[in-house]
Parts: structure tokens; sequence; C-alpha cells
């Protein structure tokens, strides 16, 4: 409890000194990468303060200046803080539109082309899409919780349909992530944090000419992400056997 405290007064504190800097240094230069550069420090740093050790596993099998879509799970409000600075290049995600409220918060994630999704409204859904159809067009990265919520018990939840479409407009390569071990340190509806090792695991790219259909990819990337998660969490076989029993469907 001590430790989370103290990270959420050093991210307190520290977010004003970086808006401090970053702002001015973003307008005068016309580019946010010091802004985005300092609030990437700040998660790494308040990070530590928890406990907790981040270990990236696969960062080398994928080309570092090329642009990406990151779909990964979603366990633990840490996977954020833990993740997006372990991405090479600046990295846009799609975060609940409450955020934007907040101060400072709000203005970065618009500075840093963030896309707002608003959950409960299909249209708006539509609209993030295309947002970050046109994020990506510009050369940034985009990462995606492909659940849209946190899971209770780290397995994975259904996936939304729209990352999928995403990716078919952009012909972009999407990166499979699993992280694993913020189920543990930091879980849903718990407030504390407990030290612990979190493994970020990049999987190998899926390039768009090996899509296939939307239904298709969102099964080969449920079944990378699967696999990188304990085994007491996995769904492995019995999502092959439904996967395959649908498609026997459609063709029968």
């Amino acid at each position: 409890m001590i430790r989370t405290i103290i990270m959420l007064i050093f991210w307190a504190l520290a977010a004003p000194v970086a808006a401090l800097i970053g702002f001015p240094a973003s307008f005068i230069m016309g580019d946010v990468r010091v802004l985005y550069r300092l609030f990437m420090w700040g998660a790494r740093a308040g990070i530590w303060i928890t406990g907790v050790r981040v270990q990236p596993i696969g960062l080398d099998k994928f080309d570092h200046s090329r642009s990406y879509i990151f779909m990964t799970n979603h366990v633990s409000n840490l996977d954020p803080p833990i993740q997006i600075p372990l991405i090479p290049k600046r990295s846009s995600v799609m975060v609940k539109k409450e955020l934007f409220d907040v101060p400072i918060l709000g203005r970065s994630m618009r500075m840093g082309s963030m896309v707002p999704v608003d959950r409960g409204n299909r249209d708006a859904g539509i609209e993030a899409v295309r947002t970050a159809k046109a994020v990506v067009e510009a050369g940034l990265n985009m990462t995606i919780y492909v659940e849209g919520k946190r899971s209770f018990d780290g397995r994975l939840l259904p996936f939304k349909k729209g990352p999928f479409y995403l990716a078919a407009e952009c012909g972009v390569p999407v990166i499979p992530v699993t992280i694993v071990g913020t189920h543990y340190t930091m879980p849903k509806a718990r407030f504390a944090i407990k030290p612990g090792l979190v493994k970020v695991i990049f999987h190998p790219p899926i390039e768009p000419r090996d899509f296939g259909s939307r239904d298709c990819l969102m099964e080969k990337v449920r079944a990378a992400i699967d696999s990188g998660l304990p085994e007491e969490c996995r769904q492995g076989a019995s999502f092959a056997a439904a996967a395959a029993q649908r498609h026997e469907g459609k063709f029968a």
C-alpha cells in the first residue's frame, strides 16, 4: 500500500513538471516527442517505485522502424504504463473517453494523438476506428486492448471487432502481445500494488498478406496471446476446437 501511495504522489508531482517542460517544447518545436518521452520516463519511474520489475520478451522479433498495430490482453491498470514505454517509436492508444477530462493528462493525450473510445456508443466506436486509421497512416504505432475491458481472472475475454476492422483498413502488420504478471501485482478491483515480475511478450508480427478474413485474423491474434498466458489461464485446446467447429459450420 505504501509503495502504491508513493507512486501516485510521484505521478501527481511529475505530471505538472513534465507538462511545464513538455508543453512549451512541443509548441516551439512543433513536435510532441519531448512531451511523450517525459511521460514515458515518468511511467517507468512510477512502476519502478512500486517494486514491479518488467521483463520484455520478443522485441527482437520485429523491425522497429515500421509501424504496427499492437493487440494485447488486459488484466490491470498497470498494463499501459508498463507496456507503452517498451514499444519502439511513439504509440497511440485507444483509451476510454472519460480520461480526456482529467486535467493535464487529457491535454497530453490529445497532443499525443491518443484515440478516445466511448464503449457504450456504437457510432462513437466507428468514429474511433476512423480516427485510429488516420493516426496509423501518419506513421504512429497503435496499441489496442482488444478485450475492451480488464479480465478478472487473467483468462481472455471475447474480443471487440473494431480493432480487426482497423487492421484490415490500414494494411499494417499486427503484433499480438501477452502481458503476464499484472494480474498478480494489481488485479482488477484492487488498489494496492504488490512487487513482482511482469513479462511483456511480443509475438511475431502477422503480416497483412497473412490476415485472411477478419475472423481468421481475430483467431490468429487470440491464439498467439493465449499461448503466452500461464497454463492455468489458457483456453488453447478448447478454443481451437470451437474455431474448427465454426469453420466446419461455414462450409457444411
